[in-house]
């Protein structure tokens, strides 16, 4: 028998509405806030995510499916959302239109790394990217967002924050950290030998539990911000506290990617192990320029939508639609056609097998129809059929064409 690939599931029954109820929940709250939807392809140049995710993330080292085409081409899957919509926004050249743009989307991603619950090797992630906003306050937009998304789902979460700085105070900061690290350098693991090369802030991301030990007494970012960077921190704080949106400041949160500055933050749950993060995000104001655009201020977020499956409260189940059932095999005919009639403007279940009134209610009650309606020789004869109300039991006889 043919199976799927490892860590590349299907998605069906109960888990489809689940996965649909949060993709419509989220794009009613992206819409609310002025985004508007993109899509980008699912295979992208290699060298887009190697120029934007950065070499030292694990996503290029180790994560990719990268292949050659049969044009002898250097492709791979998307392991994230931002870059692709990035290299979209530049083709476009709407980097050039200058302006506000404001993007969603969501779909597949692809990372060859070890299954496990919650993570897998085709997943989906629902993202949101702004564009040409030079503000901290489009930064505490996007928290509020995610909060906003997570609240209507029924997910409880905590929220951390933290800045990572900019060009003006990194650099002073990444000599410190890398002094830090090269001091006990015997004693970390070796990808943070090797990102202490590439990009010495990627150490504070390292998963290993020694070495996060020792990063609890590293040199902070945040006690080294310029005066820019520490303001812009300040008034994201103020933001949040007077929207109610409780947070904490976690000075080793640097996201897993390269292209991030200043405003750095992540949801996290308590409720789906250890791997507890379920959104994060953050500014990126020179990810535009790094891939040949127009220098850009841009901020956004990405919500793994399979670690939020088994966290997503779903609303009690409301009846909607019509069923429509056959009392014999003569009116099977007639069904169908008021079946297509009535789809114009409602949801509508039939069966094509006649049956008696009590398979139909179970057919109703199935499907969770609102309305029930049977139709049979007694219906033909006189032109009438008979809609009732499944929740509050009432009923209304109407004529056949009037339905």
């Amino acid at each position: 028998m043919v199976k799927s690939l490892r860590g590349m599931n299907d998605i069906l029954s109960e888990d489809y509405e689940r996965f649909t109820y949060f993709i419509n929940t989220a794009t009613d709250v992206a819409q609310r806030y002025g985004f508007h939807f993109i899509e980008t392809p699912l295979l992208e140049e290699t060298a887009l995510f190697k120029r934007s995710v950065g070499e030292s993330s694990d996503i290029v080292g180790k994560e990719m499916y990268q292949f050659i085409d049969k044009g002898k081409n250097d492709v791979c899957l998307r392991p994230e959302g931002t870059a692709g919509v990035v290299r979209a926004f530049i083709q476009k050249k709407l980097d050039k239109a200058g302006g506000i743009h404001r993007f969603f989307y969501h779909g597949s991603m692809f990372r060859y790394e070890r299954p496990q619950k919650g993570r897998l090797r085709q997943f989906h992630q629902f993202g949101v990217e702004s564009f040409g906003i030079d503000s901290v306050y489009e930064d505490a937009n996007m928290i509020m967002m995610v909060a906003d998304i997570l609240r209507e789902c029924g997910i409880g979460y905590r929220l951390q924050i933290n800045s990572l700085g900019d060009n003006n105070c990194m650099p002073e900061y990444r000599d410190n950290l890398v002094k830090f690290v090269t001091e006990c350098k015997d004693e970390v693991c070796e990808d943070c030998i090797r990102r202490l090369d590439i990009n010495p802030i990627r150490v504070l991301d390292c998963k290993n539990e020694k070495c996060q030990t020792l990063y609890t007494n590293a040199p902070k970012l945040i006690n080294n911000l310029c005066e820019a960077c520490e303001t812009d921190f300040t008034k994201l704080k103020k933001i949040l506290d007077d929207n109610e949106i409780n947070y904490e400041i976690d000075t080793n949160l640097v996201r897993g990617l390269d292209y991030y500055s200043k405003t750095a933050f992540e949801f996290v749950s308590d409720d789906i192990g250890s791997q507890s993060a379920i959104a994060g995000g953050g500014r990126y104001d020179r990810l535009v320029e790094f891939l040949d655009g127009r220098p850009t201020p841009a901020v956004g977020f990405a919500m793994g939508i399979e670690r939020l499956m088994e966290l997503i409260q779903m609303p009690q189940d409301i009846k909607s639609g019509y069923y429509i059932g056959a009392m014999d095999e003569e009116t099977v005919d007639l069904v169908v056609q008021l079946a297509h009639k009535k789809r114009h403007t409602d949801k509508v279940t039939i069966d094509y097998k006649a049956k008696n009134f009590k398979n139909h209610i179970k057919g109703a009650d199935k499907v969770n129809a609102k309305y029930f309606v049977l139709i049979g020789s007694n219906e033909i004869e006189s032109g009438k059929i008979v809609v009732k109300n499944v929740e509050d039991k009432s009923e209304n006889t109407i004529n056949i064409k009037d339905f």
